[in-house]
């Protein structure tokens, strides 16, 4: 408990804390999203401390050099249907945030995952930071075979369409469903294959007109964790499997959980959390860390392996 109330202080503090580059800080599951030119995090846990439960909070930067915590998104005791379950303790983990009609939406994980079900919520704020307001219900409830965990929304500049993509883990189960306009209901769930190689962390991007579906594949705490993914002519298929592009390597094992993200030069990153030399075998134990990357695309829009980074080698935003 000392532990975790440490951690969500640091949360709360609104400072400024500079790093040298990879790792950028301690978490895990980092959705990034850049706003007015300045790029934010939104993770599990994050810098200080170990992994806050009970809380989320948001990271920004301008250059990649220096982070400011944004305080507290929401907290777990503010979710009024949180324990209608009847289980004893319950976890926050794996946020995913999206943008409509001025108002920010932030989609969580709750758990535990057995013996009673896992469940996605969604909240509501005026701004990034928030603070957020529960919607008053669960978003998606998991059961037979599917577990209800890593939502990520993606919103489709053609149709204007948002998409929730959530599952994984012991079903390896990805499902995916329209979302109503007001971003808190679900209007349709989406028929679609499983993808080759899916574990959990589903992540959806759109570049030059192909769609690219990314997820973590392997055991979270284990050295096969790492990112595939597939491409479409549309957001929900059909998925051609392109293969691996972030693994392990002789010193950061274990990389998944990503984001991709548009930098305002232009350039896109990957945004994933590692485990920095772990000692001994499976499981690592210990924290995991947030790192930062290129992307690079070839001219026939695959996805060149990710290269992983250390110190001030990790890029850097052009103010």
């Amino acid at each position: 408990m000392r532990t975790i109330l440490r951690a969500a202080a640091l949360l709360a503090m609104t400072t400024t804390a500079a790093w040298a580059g990879n790792p950028q800080f301690q978490g895990a599951d980092p959705h990034a999203v850049v706003i007015d030119g300045e790029l934010w995090v939104f993770p599990t846990g994050g810098p200080g401390g170990s992994w806050a439960a009970d809380r989320f909070g948001a990271f920004s930067s301008r250059d990649l050099k220096s982070w400011r915590a944004r305080g507290t998104l929401v907290t777990r005791d503010q979710i009024g249907w949180i324990g209608d379950d009847g289980a004893r303790e319950h976890f926050l983990w794996a946020p995913g945030v999206a943008t409509r009609g001025g108002k920010w939406y932030l989609y969580y994980s709750v758990g535990p995952q057995n013996p009673t079900l896992s469940r996605i919520g969604v909240a509501i704020a005026d701004r990034p930071e928030g603070p957020y307001r529960d919607s008053g219900k669960p978003l998606v409830t998991g059961g037979n075979g599917f577990e209800a965990i890593d939502p990520m929304v993606f919103i489709d500049s053609r149709t204007d369409k948002a998409y929730l993509y959530a599952g994984g883990s012991a079903g390896a189960t990805l499902r995916v469903w329209e979302l109503a306009p007001d971003m808190t209901t679900i209007a349709r769930q989406a028929s679609v294959p499983q993808p080759p190689q899916f574990t959990e962390g589903a992540f959806t991007h759109e570049r030059n007109g192909i769609y690219y579906l990314s997820y973590s594949h392997g055991r979270w705490n284990g050295p096969d964790y790492s990112v595939h993914y597939a491409t479409a002519p549309s957001p929900t298929g059909p998925w051609r499997y392109r293969g691996a592009i972030l693994t392990s390597d002789a010193r950061h094992k274990g990389p998944g959980h990503h984001s991709f993200v548009r930098a305002p030069d232009g350039r896109w990153l990957i945004v994933y959390h590692r485990w920095e030399n772990p000692r001994g075998g499976f499981p690592f134990s210990g924290e995991r860390q947030v790192a930062i990357d290129r992307v690079e695309y070839l001219p026939n829009g695959r996805i060149r392996p990710i290269v992983m980074t250390d110190g001030d080698k990790a890029p850097t935003l052009n103010r």
